[in-house]
């Protein structure tokens, strides 16, 4: 698995609504940025997006490593299903994107100190896009535990991790 830095914050944007001067303000929109944190910004291009995402750097040079949403928006359209969902659960975040085809439902980061609450925030999503668990496969990107795993395949079609 590709090393990935662990930011909640992060938004994606309409390439053609997206400029680089605009990427703090556009940001700072959706999650409080403290002093410390730069701004940094790539394309999605299988989405027409731009990610954009804080990285705390002391430094202010680029770490290089992109964030966790980033790799399960890149792995989101080699899915299988026609829904597709991809997650991962880790350092208290749910990161979340779920697609129908070829097209983009979704893409959010969910405070989840427990896996309950991300379960809570996957069957939220899930419910908001009328999505039938009992007809979808979720997918993790990051391992979860067995017993998580158990706990989803009460509702879930399949379970599966990349």
């Amino acid at each position: 698995m590709d090393a990935s830095l662990l930011t909640a914050k992060c938004t994606l944007v309409p390439a053609h609504f997206f400029s680089p001067g605009r990427a703090e303000e556009l940001l700072s929109e959706v999650v409080t940025l403290r002093g410390g944190e730069t701004v940094r910004h790539m394309e999605v291009p299988q989405y027409d997006a731009v990610l954009i995402y804080a990285e705390e750097n002391v430094s202010g040079e680029p770490s290089g490593v992109p964030p966790e949403m980033f790799f399960i928006l890149r792995d989101l359209p080699s899915l299988p299903e026609y829904n597709k969902i991809l997650a991962s659960w880790t350092e208290g975040w749910l990161y979340l994107a779920i697609a129908q085809g070829g097209s983009l439902l979704l893409c959010n980061v969910y405070e989840a100190p427990d896996f309950t609450t991300a379960q809570y925030y996957l069957f939220l999503a899930m419910k908001s896009l009328q999505l039938n668990p009992e007809v979808s496969t979720v997918c993790w990107r990051r391992s979860i535990g067995p017993e998580e795993e158990l706990s989803l395949y009460r509702y879930f079609k399949s379970v599966e991790q990349l």
